[in-house]
């Protein structure tokens, strides 16, 4: 038996012309990346919150099945896997859910994300949105901060001359 650790990134931003999403993750074992995804939605998100907490409930989801997988590979989990987010009304809305027209249409992921949380399967730490690897797969970076978030998915570039 083995024991390592997982955490994930997700975050979101919208397309000023349809409006609609895109929602973009990624998720670290250690120190090697070995999920990552990145897909615009199929419907145009209510709020931002919503866009929000749909990608942290598709996240969710992949840790889930993540941790299944390691389960049944003999990898055991110990902590919750960390999934950063940068925006503090998500999370909040995560960890105090009161239902109200503003949030009435979330709910769904919210019981699902919810569920997960009150496991400890997954904790919600705040991230500053400088700090969002996923930022890394559909968003223009200066060169310096896509280096920065490029060395954190601790890639290496094989470059042949």
């Amino acid at each position: 038996m083995s024991s390592l650790d997982l955490r994930a990134y997700n975050d979101w931003n919208g397309d000023p012309n349809d409006r609609k999403s895109t929602t973009r993750w990624c998720i670290i074992l250690s120190d090697l990346l070995i999920s990552w995804k990145s897909k615009k939605q199929d419907v145009t998100s209510r709020s931002s919150e919503e866009a929000k907490y749909h990608a942290m409930a598709l996240t969710t989801y992949k840790i889930i099945w993540l941790h299944w997988l390691l389960t049944d590979m003999g990898v055991y989990l110990k902590d919750p896997t960390p999934l950063h987010c940068d925006n503090r009304s998500v999370i909040h809305i995560a960890r105090n859910f009161v239902f109200h027209e503003r949030t009435k249409h979330i709910e769904t992921n919210y019981h699902f994300t919810c569920h997960y949380l009150q496991l400890d399967t997954i904790s919600l730490p705040f991230g500053p949105s400088a700090l969002q690897i996923a930022d890394i797969f559909t968003m223009s970076h200066f060169i310096l901060h896509f280096r920065f978030l490029f060395d954190k998915l601790l890639i290496h570039l094989a470059v042949t001359l």
